[in-house]
């Protein structure tokens, strides 16, 4: 298809998305998009250099390969090289959505699916704001190489995410509630979700009372489990973060312990949700990454370029906002692993705690902080009063080992709005999760 320019390894990452935003404010229309974009990202390296263009001219991509390669010099022995030597050579198409793409279901009937939960949320008159949106994205990939790799894979998503302000007892309360799913057809008939979670959020509102801070053995959610693991760890396995940092190499080397034995945080690209990449975006097929293994560092995130660089193997991280960037170290599905307790005898081993039932944002590298929208008091091994928190805390590495409980079962989460961010490139989509895990000396203000 292209002729590639000899003595350098190029290559081609070209992409179709079609995506759809409509969002209603205090139940009015107030934007409806739908829009298609394509272009490709060429890549050029030569030993010493990468070279980029980002183009949506598809056209004449064979132009503008010559031209970036005359940027370039040329090296005969460019596949020697230690990055070009970690790139795979895959070959697969692999489309999921071609029957049932989202793309195809038209405006009319994805404006009807948002409107049809507007009865739900006008059953409050406590709610004194409200938007709601629907949202959904198709992409196609197709990455080529002067290697000889050729993918091309689909992913897709559409979502339904309802936010809204509370006012009850003179306290506002910001909530929300969503609907991810991987077909068109799996957002209707969930009124009973959003119903459920805006008569917690408003019971909630009503018997809250301020925490007393302290040091507690807290409970989190699957939901809390997942976002802890993201930012409180999983930036710190994106091996970018490693290279040229000799301290944080000594800190962080493969085979230390560095949390509880019952302890396993996994990444992968292979489930389908929003951290779905089978292929990542230097065409290197998904694995299944255990970071923590037993308590144990095993492993960490990788391109192509930070493999390399730290003498390992690519773990199918190279991951670009979109066509306009270049690949960096991303995570994409991060959860911490089931265990063997049911949820009922975690709660059974605390006197007096915390349960962590969800949360409005966290963040984390070596202090993690996460910020509770829902919270109850444990006591006696049972659920109690709800209590309003500001904020949680500890030591990131501390309280790796001050987990003492994981729950028998995972769940994963994607984000409806929203994504990771990394530099410049943010939404990234990405899904996080896991169990119940109870955690001992938590701070709690």
């Amino acid at each position: 298809m292209y002729i590639f320019p000899k003595d350098l390894y190029t290559d081609i990452r070209i992409e179709k998305v079609s995506l759809t935003n409509i969002s209603l404010e205090n139940f009015e229309l107030k934007q409806n998009k739908t829009r298609t974009d394509q272009g490709a990202m060429i890549r050029i390296f030569d030993g010493k250099r990468w070279y980029y263009s980002a183009t949506t001219d598809l056209d004449n991509l064979q132009m503008e390969i010559n031209r970036l390669a005359r940027l370039a010099v040329p090296n005969p022995d460019i596949n020697q090289h230690a990055i070009v030597q970690r790139l795979e050579i895959n070959k697969e198409r692999c489309l999921k959505y071609t029957d049932n793409n989202i793309a195809d279901i038209e405006n009319r009937l994805k404006l009807d699916v948002l409107n049809s939960y507007i009865p739900i949320v006008k059953q409050f008159p406590q709610i004194k704001m409200s938007r709601m949106y629907y949202l959904d994205k198709h992409t196609v990939k197709h990455i080529i190489s002067s290697l000889g790799t050729d993918v091309t894979y689909d992913s897709q998503n559409c979502c339904l995410a309802v936010r809204y302000m509370l006012q009850e007892n003179n306290t506002p309360y910001q909530g929300s509630e969503d609907i991810y799913a991987l077909t068109f057809a799996e957002l209707s008939g969930q009124e009973d979700k959003i119903l459920k979670s805006l008569q917690k959020d408003l019971t909630y509102c009503q018997q809250a009372v301020p925490v007393i801070p302290g040091t507690y053995t807290c409970v989190f959610s699957p939901q809390t489990t997942g976002v802890f693991a993201h930012e409180s760890f999983g930036h710190k396995s994106e091996a970018d973060f490693m290279v040229g940092d000799e301290i944080m190499k000594r800190e962080w080397a493969i085979g230390k312990r560095v949390g509880a034995e019952m302890l396993n945080i996994i990444d992968t690209g292979s489930i389908e949700g929003a951290g779905y990449v089978p292929f990542d975006d230097e065409g290197c097929r998904a694995k299944t990454n255990y970071l923590i293994k037993d308590g144990v560092l095993t492993g960490r995130l990788h391109s192509s370029v930070t493999a390399a660089l730290l003498e390992e193997a690519p773990t199918g991280n190279a991951r670009a906002l979109n066509f306009e960037y270049e690949p960096l170290v991303r995570m994409t599905t991060t959860y911490i692993d089931k265990g063997f307790q049911t949820k009922e005898e975690l709660f059974a081993g605390i006197k007096e705690g915390i349960y962590i039932d969800n949360l409005n944002h966290g963040s984390g590298m070596t202090t993690f902080t996460i910020a509770p929208r829902r919270a109850y008091m444990i006591r006696d091994g049972k659920l109690a009063e709800p209590v309003r928190i500001s904020v949680i805390t500890g030591n990131v590495m501390n309280t790796l080992y001050e987990i003492d409980g994981i729950s028998d079962q995972v769940e994963l989460f994607s984000f409806a709005l929203g994504g990771c961010g990394k530099m410049e490139q943010y939404p990234l989509p990405v899904a996080f999760g896991g169990p119940y895990i109870r955690v001992k000396g938590i701070q709690v203000l």
